[in-house]
């Protein structure tokens, strides 16, 4: 059955080029493939999660600055529905360019991030979570981020954190997530090991959470139990996006009465296989 999704936080637009090396100083160096896409991991994650049939909507800020066309064009095609609280902003929209070299999947990105693309939480109305099924917040947008997630909460529908890295503001929202699945660079305030990040988030009563670190085995607390997961091994062409892929698959199949260790398993082997296409889409084309 379909259900919807409400995606909080970035929206960029990217520009991804394919190399076979990484380029030296002041070297040139001629792509071998490239593709212009909406970005960010809260849009990424929408577009996964649309994937699987399911409904989506993307709280960000797009205004109507021209090239903002290219980003509505991309999410039209995975029937994203934009809730954009800045229609009339006229400045460009956060861009980022991604260099990917081939041979190893590796990938640099030069971005804006949206600190400069803030919504308010007060522009936030109850109604935005009305028949919405699962919550997932990138902690880009932590002030509107915090206002959603109340609402949730009281409306117990589960809230799900992409912990890509530590942001103020996470102190609030992370007592309030259902599952929060983080990577491998996520450390609070004073946590400088993985166990210490493991403490962290035991004490604020989160029942499910998983850290990943791209090939290696993720490591979760499920209700109290520590287990490790291994993930498939792929012959990666690009990395770009596997984590953010990863959680929309994760909303999807955690809201298919799914386990979190199932669903944690079922998201991992849709994100490998997306790290052996170029770019954050065609992998769809061929799943």
């Amino acid at each position: 059955m379909s259900k919807t999704g409400l995606f909080v936080g970035m929206l960029t637009l990217d520009f991804l080029y394919l190399t076979d090396t990484y380029p030296q100083k002041n070297q040139k160096v001629v792509a071998k493939d490239y593709a212009v896409t909406a970005g960010g991991p809260a849009t990424n994650a929408a577009v996964s999660f649309s994937h699987f049939g399911n409904r989506s909507n993307l709280l960000a800020v797009l205004g109507n600055h021209p090239i903002t066309q290219l980003i509505k064009s991309d999410l039209d095609n995975y029937e994203i529905n934009i809730l954009d609280v800045e229609k009339n902003r006229s400045e460009p929209p956060p861009v980022s360019s991604i260099i990917t070299t081939e041979k190893t999947g590796d990938r640099s990105v030069i971005s804006i991030n949206a600190t400069k693309f803030q919504i308010d939480g007060k522009d936030i109305y109850p109604e935005i979570i009305e028949g919405v099924d699962i919550v997932l917040i990138d902690g880009h947008q932590m002030s509107a981020s915090l206002e959603i997630a109340k609402l949730a909460r009281v409306k117990k529908i589960p809230i799900v954190i992409d912990g890509g890295s530590w942001k103020p503001g996470f102190e609030e929202v992370l007592p309030l997530a259902d599952y929060v699945i983080c990577s491998a660079n996520f450390y609070p305030p004073k946590c400088n090991v993985r166990v210490e990040v493991f403490s962290y988030l035991s004490r604020l009563n989160i029942p499910y959470f998983a850290i990943t670190d791209g090939g290696k085995a993720i490591e979760y607390v499920n209700a109290g139990y520590f287990g490790r997961l291994k993930v498939p091994k792929v012959k990666a062409v690009d990395t770009l996006g596997a984590g953010d892929i990863f959680h929309g698959a994760f909303c999807h199949y955690i809201l298919q009465e799914k386990s979190f260790i199932d669903a944690l398993e079922s998201a991992a082997k849709v994100a490998s296989h997306s790290c052996q296409f170029f770019g954050t889409r065609e992998w769809m084309v061929n799943c």
